[in-house]
């Protein structure tokens, strides 16, 4: 072979070396040809390799689906993408791309609970935004190996088990869809034994009552009165009649203990027999009613030191307080009996 068909030769797999290299280059470091704006895929657990690298393509994340499966398999990271809702800003390098997939970099989204939402409208929630199935929410919060283990006993309704209804915190949470429940309702126990700290256990055995009592009593006010300084006054109501062995007579207990509510509280309700009929059964009921806020728990462990026995609604969001049996009548009569002569 002549030394000018050798150095042709050299030239030209030089070249070829060169352009190998400047594609590898051009591939590995420089971003896609993206939009300004964020692209947001989901990948499910099992999910091959090409299928990803196709849904990557696609959105415009990466440039060459052939060449991203050849750079994760000769880097050996073909089983440590992990599974999720990832988002991916303009611009970004395939090697970037890799790593937020192995390193599971998710997208978290921010969720509200509102207080007194009840343990099943929590679910519902959850289910509707994709983070969790709600049966499978359910299941888990009422697995007692699974309560026992986050440290909680709560009790459960005659007959039935305990769920932890009442101690799933009401706050806004950092979760990605389909997120494992135990996880969720992890968090939600772990916010709610921050806020009952040493100052509320402290105060809980002052007044001999147990945890799960003012849990009860806090889920009650939370559901009878969204105004904030109105909650030790309804707090004192119920310490009040309990003091006296008086039936609670509340609403929202009533309503809890009814399948299929369907809005419209009637007086067969009232005097259907059920364990959270507190117009039968005087007490608290089994268990909490929902999960109540920082604030009700403080109003249920902080009552108003106040002789009133009776509440009614003004139709206004507020309510007139009474200590005997003649002034509420009068009140009821004004504000529920006489609409005309309602605000």
């Amino acid at each position: 072979m002549s030394l000018l068909l050798r150095h042709k030769i050299f030239f030209i797999g030089s070249c070829l070396i060169l352009a190998i290299l400047l594609l590898i280059g051009w591939f590995l470091f420089i971003p896609s040809h993206q939009t300004s704006s964020s692209k947001i895929i989901m990948i499910r657990k099992g999910t091959p390799l090409r299928k990803i690298s196709t849904m990557l393509e696609e959105e415009g994340i990466i440039r060459n689906k052939e060449l991203f499966i050849a750079m994760v398999t000769l880097l050996g990271k073909k089983k440590a993408i992990k599974a999720g809702e990832y988002e991916f800003p303009s611009q970004r390098r395939p090697l970037e791309v890799l790593n937020i997939l192995v390193k599971g970099q998710v997208k978290e989204h921010l969720i509200t609970i509102p207080e007194g939402y009840t343990l099943f409208q929590i679910a519902h929630l959850l289910e509707d935004l994709n983070i969790v199935g709600k049966e499978m929410f359910l299941q888990k919060a009422s697995s007692m190996e699974f309560i026992s283990s986050l440290g909680m006993f709560p009790a459960g309704e005659p007959g039935r088990k305990a769920t932890l209804e009442g101690y799933l915190f009401p706050n806004t949470y950092h979760l990605i869809k389909e997120m494992d429940p135990g996880e969720v309702i992890r968090a939600m126990v772990h916010q709610f034994q921050k806020a009952y700290g040493p100052d509320l256990i402290g105060r809980t055995a002052e007044l001999d009552m147990s945890q799960r009592e003012v849990v009860t009593l806090a889920s009650i006010i939370e559901k009878e009165t969204s105004l904030p300084e109105e909650r030790p006054m309804i707090s004192a109501v119920f310490h009040n009649r309990l003091k006296r062995g008086i039936p609670l007579q509340s609403d929202p207990t009533v309503i809890y203990g009814i399948k299929n509510f369907d809005g419209n509280l009637k007086r067969e309700h009232l005097e259907t027999p059920t364990p959270y009929n507190t117009y039968l059964f005087p007490g608290l009921p089994p268990t909490p009613i929902c999960n109540p806020g920082k604030e009700s728990l403080l109003a249920a462990l902080h009552p108003d030191t106040v002789p009133y026995l009776y509440f009614v609604s003004k139709n206004d969001g507020s309510h007139h307080f009474s200590s005997d049996i003649e002034d509420h009548q009068r009140a009821v009569w004004k504000y529920q009996k006489n609409p005309k002569r309602s605000p």
